[in-house]
């Protein structure tokens, strides 16, 4: 019995500096670790490791939303609030999202985005740039058919709702929009006055010349081919058109595409910023290397915002604010003002 008190007498003293030289150690790790924390985390966008973990999209937008921000981090922040607000303020009540509400939100799980295109607003360089960040090479060479392809990028309305709301939550949710007339005067130049847009012209051109042309040509009733502005309007305002199905997508409200008012987007991007916007999202992704496809070349003067003065320039002050109506949360929403060329009074 005493050679065994003995025993654990012994034990024990060799094991107290033990755990004390253990725990010294363990302490100045964690002090180490702590000072060196501040360095990695501020480090530039494009570094978005820590611990050996990569951190999400939306972690990194989280990181950079803490003040200080840097001129765009608080930029995007302000879109975020300014949406926000104007839910609260002209949406009477929430419902519950569908999922219908979801067909245009596409789902990126490898790198944890959601991005809700609209069409007309470079969305065939975001699905391009997409495709890209899963193993198709440069954007630039993915041509515009493969990027609209069905089923290459899958969204959020294909999963179960236990996933769509795992993924509302962790994931980075971005879209991004455009001043709402010049979005649909190039609509009308690039679905219903390009040559190459036949197919768009036979299925819409054709119904919009026989509702609203009277005494119409065989020629333009067979192939809708020569749509003028002033009808395609009169179509959109003709309550018959909303009762048959709904807008095509390509002149649809972009609120009425992306619910932003029920889905949480953390970036709200525009066509008028659309460089710098999507290289501060492809830093996000800890992309910055991936080159955003380059928009057109650009004259002195937006040529849309001189195509869409133009084209409403005909048209009358009655159907310019029926029409101003009828797109009026997209404007109040995403913060635009009413184009100065109309008359509204």
């Amino acid at each position: 019995m005493g050679r065994r008190s003995c025993y654990r007498r012994w034990r024990w003293r060799w094991r107290l500096p033990v755990a004390a030289s253990l725990g010294a150690a363990l302490l100045l790790l964690c002090i180490a670790l702590r000072s060196l924390r501040p360095a990695l985390e501020n480090k530039s966008l494009g570094s978005s490791w820590f611990g050996g973990v990569r951190k999400s999209p939306l972690q990194m937008l989280h990181d950079l939303d803490q003040a200080p921000r840097s001129a765009m981090a608080e930029l995007h922040h302000q879109r975020r609030e300014q949406l926000r607000r104007a839910c609260s303020r002209h949406t009477r009540r929430q419902r519950l999202l569908q999922p219908e509400d979801l067909r245009h939100v596409l789902v990126d799980d490898a790198h944890r985005m959601l991005y809700c295109y609209v069409p007309k607003v470079a969305c065939t360089n975001w699905k391009r740039v997409l495709l890209a960040l899963r193993g198709r090479g440069d954007p630039s060479a993915i041509p515009a058919h493969e990027a609209h392809a069905p089923g290459l990028l899958p969204s959020l309305a294909d999963f179960a709702p236990s996933e769509v709301n795992r993924r509302l939550r962790d994931y980075l949710a971005f879209l991004f929009v455009r001043e709402p007339f010049e979005r649909l005067a190039s609509a009308y130049r690039n679905k219903l006055v390009q040559p190459h847009s036949a197919a768009f012209q036979r299925r819409y051109g054709t119904r919009i010349v026989r509702r609203l042309r009277p005494h119409a040509q065989p020629d333009a009733l067979a192939r809708g081919h020569d749509v003028r502005f002033a009808e395609f309007l009169a179509y959109l305002l003709d309550p018959r058109t909303r009762r048959h199905e709904p807008f095509n997508e390509h002149w649809e409200r972009a609120h009425a595409l992306c619910h932003p008012c029920l889905v949480r987007y953390d970036v709200v991007g525009k066509f008028e910023t659309l460089e710098e916007d999507a290289a501060f999202l492809l830093d996000l992704v800890g992309e910055p290397g991936l080159r955003f496809p380059a928009p057109p070349r650009r004259k002195k003067k937006d040529p849309t915002h001189d195509q869409a003065r133009r084209l409403f320039q005909d048209i009358s002050p009655f159907y310019q604010r029926r029409l101003y109506d009828l797109y009026k949360m997209d404007f109040l929403l995403f913060n635009y003002s009413a184009p100065s060329y109309l008359r509204l009074r």
